[in-house]
């Protein structure tokens, strides 16, 4: 590439690895880099600990967001031969909702000596469940109360969320609450590490605020006097923990700081975007601007986000908010607890060393799998019931049935899964349309994108960015930088860098359209209701 080309920086913080992504302005993508967080999911002990953590924590080290991401842009810049002074804007898209508390000054509270050992002073990964019982209190409570907030998240909130999780410190660890100044995002702490600044200052994706902190631009945070009865101590946990100002993704947030692009081997100055759930970015990067489209994230878990021109309160639905993904439009956020890890679960159980068998063997048995039938709450039910003390199940075996059948059912109650969530918007009123598919898995598992074609009996659309995330944090951080990147508004950036169409001249921008098989949908109308039925019954038993 030439060395005076402008590029954009996508960093797309996953739950095991960060990318670093660089994209110039039509599109083309110049390097990716990915780098692992040296200490991973902290699921088992704490570092340097031997003390067994419960089976439901899950928790990650900041200095590995610091530190893979610098690395990451490093490695991307060198592949490409891309001088720094060609980055023109940095976006960042993040796992949601991965919190932490920190010191007025930044400082994880994980870091101070006196904390180290202590569960509750480390970021909680998005996929920590140790706040179920507060969970169910802050539900029950904005119920009885008929908080006005509640109905924008279908009339539930899910144990993944950013309260639920502080008031699960505040109980089990009240030293940490007492010690934390503050509360924030992991994708907000690190976009403060770039741009620096007084707390009183620092930077709140509406994003992440919007989907997870009960939080909308016109009535703000949940009331006092909801904290108050939820539990004293936490009356006063937004006014006095929870310092900053609202940002939506796309708005520049700060420059990068000296210290910054000395640690990454950048330039000082770059805008930086505000950050973006991870999967809400796939939207921007899956090249749909436009309304009606059911944009399906996946990967470790999935997201299926939707921009519609209607606002509907759709009971079982994860949360809308305007202008929550794209100006204009309300965007609305559904997903699946467990999609990829829980394919992964079942291949190491199943002893394979990768998926190339399992798939071979899955591919030549009919829908039904010969009877095997999966229920794919294997982290949970995200949408519509958001409850993460559900669990899953295989029925109908016999001794016939080996694991590809097993394997088989797993990818189909996925698709079962897509099915639900769209029904349940089309009967809420809000239309769905169409269907792209972005991030790795549908890249690397067509089997699976062909059995959602076949059970929603509609065309998905692939598109060919693996990154599609890092694609839309890129695509934001060109937004950041403002008229100086040439872009008006973030359809036209959008379509510029993102737009994939079967007719693309470049190649590279032509998509995958996977076709239903007519009969094979048809078979599956029927094995959908038995889906919903087993749903029934597993949601019915006592837990």
């Amino acid at each position: 590439m030439s060395r005076n080309a402008s590029l954009a920086l996508g960093l797309d913080f996953g739950t095991e690895s960060v990318r670093a992504l660089l994209v110039d302005l039509t599109g083309r993508e110049h390097a990716s880099a990915a780098v692992k967080y040296k200490h991973g999911q902290i699921i088992h002990a704490l570092p340097g600990s031997s003390e067994p953590l419960p089976h439901d924590y899950a928790f990650q080290h900041p200095i590995d967001w610091i530190d893979a991401s610098a690395k990451a842009v490093r490695t991307a810049l060198k592949q490409a031969n891309a001088d720094a002074s060609s980055i023109v804007g940095i976006g960042v898209d993040f796992t949601s909702c991965t919190m932490l508390p920190a010191l007025r000054d930044g400082t994880p509270l994980c870091l101070l000596e006196k904390f180290k050992d202590q569960p509750m002073a480390w970021p909680k990964l998005w996929k920590h469940h140790g706040a179920v019982t507060q969970t169910q209190r802050i539900n029950e409570l904005a119920a009885k109360r008929k908080e006005a907030w509640l109905p924008r998240y279908g009339g539930i909130i899910g144990l993944e969320w950013f309260f639920p999780k502080i008031l699960e410190t505040l109980e089990k660890a009240p030293a940490i609450y007492d010690a934390a100044e503050v509360w924030i995002e992991g994708g907000d702490w690190y976009v403060w590490q770039l741009v620096g600044g007084d707390a009183s200052t620092l930077p709140r994706s509406t994003c992440m605020a919007g989907y997870k902190g009960m939080w909308n631009a016109q009535a703000g945070y949940p009331s006092e006097a909801f904290f108050k009865a939820l539990h004293p101590k936490m009356t006063r946990v937004v006014a006095d923990k929870m310092p900053g100002r609202h940002t939506a993704p796309g708005q520049c947030a700060g420059l990068l700081t000296e210290a910054m692009a000395k640690k990454m081997g950048l330039r000082a100055g770059i805008p930086v975007s505000a950050a973006i759930i991870d999967a809400h970015a796939g939207v921007p990067g899956a090249g749909v601007a436009e309304p009606d489209t059911l944009v399906l994230v996946m990967g470790t878990s999935s997201c299926h986000m939707l921009n519609s021109r209607v606002e509907k309160l759709v009971p079982g639905v994860a949360g809308v908010a305007y202008e929550g993904i794209l100006p204009g439009y309300h965007g609305y956020e559904t997903g699946q607890a467990a999609v990829g890890d829980a394919f992964d679960w079942f291949r190491q159980l199943a002893g394979q060393k990768d998926f190339k068998s399992l798939s071979e063997k899955a591919a030549a048995l009919p829908a039904g799998a010969e009877g095997v039938l999966c229920m794919d709450w294997f982290n949970g039910c995200r949408t519509p019931l958001m409850d993460g003390t559900l669990r899953g199940a295989f029925t109908g075996l016999r001794l016939g049935h080996r694991s590809e059948h097993l394997y088989r059912a797993l990818l189909e109650a996925s698709g079962f899964g897509v099915k639900w969530i769209a029904d349940l918007l089309t009967q809420g009123g809000v239309p769905v349309k169409r269907f792209v598919a972005t991030g790795g898995l549908p890249h690397h598992n067509p089997l699976l994108v062909q059995i959602y074609a076949d059970i929603l009996g509609k065309e998905v659309l692939v598109h060919p960015s693996r990154q599609g995330p890092a694609l839309g944090a890129a695509i934001l951080g060109v937004l950041a930088a403002g008229k100086q990147a040439g872009f008006s508004n973030a359809s036209a950036a959008i379509h510029a860098m993102a737009r994939a169409s079967i007719d693309h001249p470049d190649k590279a921008r032509r998509p995958r359209i996977v076709k239903p098989d007519k009969q094979v949908a048809k078979a599956y109308k029927t094995l959908y209701q038995k889906y919903r039925s087993l749903g029934d019954a597993m949601n019915a038993l006592p837990r």
